[in-house]
């Protein structure tokens, strides 16, 4: 029966392991016991000097998750392929992932939230360049991360305007 289990490797070797695993599989002729080997990641996206920079993330540092027909020969394919440290588990047990515990790991829920980090300090001075404000500079008085947005104090008419705009909106000076 397939199943999904972790497997523990050494951290910045998922993609080595990934590959060797499936290759093994194949050489092996083991490859109706494997499924599938995923190296769980999110997308992550981080504004730097005003571009938004879309990035894969690895979410599980050091594990990577396969769906296999667990038995002795699946069991010594995987534990026998380089970079793998074993099975988490047990007692020297693997142990199944449940399937919201798989669902939760590989992203499946209904909205997938992604992540949005910048890089702005309050009293920090920077230039809008989209949007209605276009071509005005200001210092920041606010930001809110969750929202993706700032608060700008820019100059209209001689007087200190707040606005709010988002990460995207604007540009450091």
């Amino acid at each position: 029966m397939f199943r999904w289990y972790v497997v523990n490797t050494y951290s910045g070797h998922e993609k080595k392991v990934k590959q060797n695993i499936e290759h093994r599989a194949e050489t092996l002729g083991q490859k109706r016991f494997l499924r599938q080997v995923v190296i769980p990641t999110e997308t992550v996206s981080e504004m730097k000097e005003g571009v938004k920079e879309t990035k894969e993330k690895r979410t599980m540092p050091g594990y990577v998750l396969i769906n296999l027909d667990l038995n002795e020969n699946s069991w010594q394919l995987v534990k026998g392929t380089p970079g793998v440290t074993g099975f988490v588990g047990s007692a020297n047990e693997p142990v199944p992932l449940t399937q919201p515990e798989v669902d939760r790991l590989l992203h499946r829920e209904v909205a997938q939230k992604v992540a949005t980090k910048a890089q702005f300090t309050i009293g920090e001075s920077v230039k809008v360049v989209h949007g209605p404000l276009s071509d005005f500079s200001g210092e920041i008085s606010e930001v809110n991360q969750e929202q993706a947005k700032l608060k700008v104090l820019v100059s209209i008419f001689g007087r200190e305007t707040p606005v709010e705009v988002g990460f995207d909106q604007v540009k450091k000076i």
